[in-house]
């Protein structure tokens, strides 16, 4: 029996490849976690990139607490089943009248990893909705194959090479995923998704850790990936395994060695965007 989730929403994150709203931070939470994150974003100098807000939860104490949420890993586990393994963790900020957007993409065409045994939690630290630029998904689209995708570079999309699906979406078959601050959503590697502009007064803030069974791996890579168990065990050892907790300090300290290891992570995302995808 699913432990926090009912069996129809388990159900309908398999049949839609998406679940929201989730409830899992109280009001205190939110509060704390976004301030961390705000802390952070100043020693970044106040507009950081998208990709230097990658694998935070192994450097920043606040983040390695909420990769580890027992709210957040009680819903994962009645997606994914007991041994749970965090493999990255992204923040998706986006500032007030911001052109940033995300195109509408798979995860799986570049992550390199061999299993559609992955989900994502993306936590709202800020309220999400339509005008300041939720996520928005197609529900369903995680049973398709993984479509070709094309490199646009283009200049405010938020993905690190403006990722962007080569088939053409319709506006009527996309879902708004709204979420008040606290709440979350799940959804699968394969689903198409992305998100528009803020056109608000407001900032908006997801936290987004990557979740997968231990059995899944990061094929054709230069060097073992680090992770970090986060409930059950793993008997397959295709990850380093991370088990201490980042040591508190002051945030300018930290984030040198942070942005050394979120730009190598993306070396070897894009070092392994041709290795074998995920498949629907």
């Amino acid at each position: 029996m699913p432990k926090v989730l009912t069996q129809e929403q388990v159900e309908r994150y398999r049949e839609e490849g998406y679940l929201a709203p989730i409830p899992v931070l109280s009001d205190n939470e939110v509060r704390r976690y976004r301030a961390s994150y705000e802390e952070l974003e100043a020693a970044l100098g106040g507009r950081p990139k998208a990709t230097d807000l990658s694998l935070t939860h192994l450097h920043l104490p606040w983040s390695w607490d909420l990769i580890h949420h027992p709210r957040v890993l009680d819903a994962v586990e009645d997606i994914l089943g007991p041994d749970i393994v965090c493999w990255a963790s992204s923040i998706f900020p986006k500032q007030p009248h911001d052109p940033g957007f995300i195109s509408f993409h798979q995860d799986g065409t570049y992550w390199g990893l061999n299993s559609m045994d992955v989900t994502t939690s993306w936590v709202a630290l800020s309220e999400s909705i339509p005008e300041n630029g939720c996520m928005r998904v197609v529900p369903g689209s995680h049973k398709e194959p993984v479509h070709p995708h094309k490199e646009t570079w283009a200049e405010d999309n938020l993905l690190s090479r403006g990722q962007e699906i080569q088939v053409e979406v319709q506006e009527e078959d996309v879902m708004d995923i709204v979420l008040n601050p606290g709440e979350m959503s799940l959804h699968h590697v394969n689903i198409i998704h992305g998100s528009n502009a803020n056109h608000s007064d407001g900032k908006r803030i997801g936290f987004a850790p990557r979740y997968i069974r231990p059995a899944v791996e990061q094929v054709q890579v230069a060097h073992r990936q680090p992770a970090v168990l986060v409930r059950g065990r793993d008997d397959h050892g295709h990850y380093d395994l991370i088990d201490a907790r980042p040591k508190d300090g002051p945030v300018g300290e930290i984030v040198e060695h942070h942005l050394s290891a979120a730009r190598r992570h993306l070396q070897e995302l894009t070092s392994t965007k041709a290795a074998t995808q995920v498949r629907g």
